[in-house]
């Protein structure tokens, strides 16, 4: 080998310019769509090739510090953050001489790295059923990963970053899909070193491990990270490493399981709005708070509002800014006058007020009847809704009582939340929550009923325990599904009880009450809602005159007109409506001068 060939052999070589995925998704977009838009390049690199690496993930940028031969570079290079993005600078092995650079700009990510070994790791492990994990494909499946974003809380991608001509040969996606609905429930990115910037030590990582809250499958999150470290270790990969926060313990465990093992490596990142909690003096009382408090009180400090925790048990916290101060219980404010309140909260009352401004209601009748008006009721309709007239949560509602038998049972039931209990027509269809703030839709949804499925070795009783303990993490500890005489009935129903084995793949309804605290899902139809069923739930809003409110309908659809009125909670859970600004509504309420202070800042 001549002088000129070991010269080229050992120079860095430029990061590999690809459109791989940009061209699978321009070949397999839908017919008759336009073309997809120019996004720029996603890999910045300073003069010399190799060096000085930003690579744009679509919701901020990978510094990889491996790449910078001074810290300065890597501080100007955080100091270009895009506004509403987050920038994190990995692979730091000594934090401290970096964040003495500019400590008032950057802070020591709480998060531990863990590493995996690829030379020792044994492929394999149980796939979760009824998915299939496969690389992204379609606009369809980027669209489906913003959406487990969405639901689980982070950063969404940028409307043009997939669409756009990128440098994507270094980037892997994988999505999990749901075989049954095909809907996109999980996903992970992985990043190769050695292509992105021919890093010496054959490495990769892995980022946004996400899945959604609502997928029923188990063992989702293993398989994506199975399946990314089973790609690399195919193309020769010595190690994948991933950042995990120091706190989250269920990922921990699951990495460690895979044989993750923890690296003296850190992650910086700049103090901002996104970042605020991880750095600046927490809210006193504030992890105490349950997540629909919480959602509003991060958007109000992500504005600069002043909060304080009055009792984080209830989620009360007060709100102050600019020489106003309002008192709230999660979306309840001193805004919802009392009369607005003691409306809502007897249901046999707000049914009334919605029927006097023309909405569609329900027939009604007391469970104080007659045994002989009771089984006329009955008869008429043939299927009741039992419920308490007071209550919330879905305590004590029995849906699709058809028997006398069953109806004592669940007027009983219903008792032991209100004294005074309501039986109404059972409307069969779907429970629709809309939401409505300052007289205005903010975000529509569906809310299923808790579901299970077989697995042709567990019980119904484990399968709800199950399902339980993932929705309760999925929520906070906000949802449960309880195994109690409702649920004991609606499995009758189906000749079932909680000791059947179901068959592998049989999917069952276990409760009929669609409540997000005892089990049920939640699913946006924001963008598909009928406008009627918009204008009713605004109608009734103002009936009321109450400025945040959820309004529920029974629909056959919610694309359709068609509906009755069930109720308006006063105080409607803001959270798990994802990607739907139900916070951010609720504050510029409040304040309404926030929202250009934020725009500003």
């Amino acid at each position: 080998m001549n002088n000129a060939q070991k010269k080229a052999a050992t120079a860095p070589r430029k990061p590999r310019r690809g459109s791989a995925l940009s061209h699978r998704l321009t070949r397999l977009r839908s017919p008759g769509d336009g073309g997809f838009s120019q996004a720029g390049r996603s890999v910045e690199a300073a003069d010399a090739p190799g060096r000085n690496i930003a690579l744009d993930c679509g919701w901020g940028r990978l510094l990889f510090t491996q790449t910078f031969d001074r810290y300065e570079d890597l501080l100007h290079a955080l100091r270009e953050e895009a506004p509403d993005a987050r920038d994190i600078a990995f692979h730091v092995r000594d934090p401290h001489v970096l964040l003495a650079q500019a400590p008032q700009e950057i802070f020591l990510d709480p998060s531990h790295t863990f590493r995996l070994d690829l030379s020792t790791y044994r492929a394999g492990g149980r796939r979760p059923r009824g998915v299939t994990i496969r690389r992204l494909a379609s606009e369809a499946d980027a669209a489906g990963i913003n959406a487990v974003y969405a639901s689980c809380g982070m950063i969404q991608v940028r409307e043009d970053f997939f669409a756009g001509d990128r440098d994507s040969r270094p980037v892997t996606y994988f999505v999990a899909q749901d075989d049954a609905t095909g809907q996109i429930i999980g996903t992970v990115t992985g990043i190769d070193h050695q292509r992105l910037f021919d890093d010496p030590e054959r490495g990769a990582s892995l980022w946004c491990l996400a899945v959604h809250p609502q997928a029923r499958q188990p063992g989702i999150g293993e398989g994506l990270v199975r399946t990314l470290a089973e790609h690399y270790q195919a193309r020769g990969i010595a190690y994948v490493d991933l950042s995990v926060l120091h706190d989250n313990k269920k990922a921990i465990g699951l990495y460690e399981k895979l044989a993750f093992r923890r690296v003296p490596l850190f992650a910086v990142k700049r103090k901002n709005a996104i970042n605020e909690k991880f750095f600046a003096q927490p809210v006193e009382g504030y992890e105490s708070l349950n997540p629909y408090a919480r959602l509003i009180v991060d958007e109000a400090l992500r504005r600069g509002i002043h909060v304080e925790v009055t009792d984080a048990e209830g989620g009360f916290f007060r709100l102050i800014h600019g020489g106003r101060t309002i008192h709230c219980r999660e979306s309840l404010s001193d805004l919802t006058s009392s009369v607005a309140m003691s409306i809502c909260d007897d249901k046999a009352v707000t049914r009334r007020f919605a029927e006097a401004a023309s909405l569609s209601v329900p027939q009604q009748l007391s469970a104080d009847a007659s045994d002989e008006d009771k089984r006329a009721f009955l008869e008429t309709h043939g299927k009741l809704v039992v419920k308490p007239a007071r209550g919330e949560q879905g305590r004590g509602i029995s849906v699709g009582i058809s028997s006398m038998d069953a109806l004592q049972a669940a007027i009983r039931q219903a008792r032991q939340v209100s004294d005074r209990v309501l039986l109404e027509a059972c409307f069969e269809g779907e429970d629709l929550r809309l939401v409505v703030i300052d007289y205005k839709l903010v975000a529509a949804a569906v809310r299923r009923p808790p579901r299970v499925m077989g697995d042709g070795r567990s019980s119904i009783r484990k399968l709800i325990e199950q399902q339980s303990r993932r929705r309760a993490a999925a929520t906070g500890g906000e949802s449960r599904i309880p195994v109690d005489a409702e649920t004991k009935r609606c499995l009758a129903e189906q000749d079932l009880d909680l000791e059947t084995i179901l068959d592998e793949g049989r999917e069952i309804t276990v409760r009929k009450a669609a409540n997000l605290h005892t089990g049920g899902t939640i699913h946006d139809v924001t963008a598909t809602v009928h406008p009627d069923l918009v204008d009713a739930a605004c109608r009734a809003a103002r009936a009321i005159k109450i400025p945040v409110v959820g309004i529920d309908f029974m629909v056959r659809d919610p694309a359709d007109a068609d509906y009755v009125f069930i109720e308006a909670n006063e105080r409607p859970g803001l959270a798990n409506h994802e990607p739907q600004p139900t916070a951010q509504r609720f504050v510029e309420l409040l304040f309404p001068g926030s929202r250009a202070q934020l725009a500003a800042s």
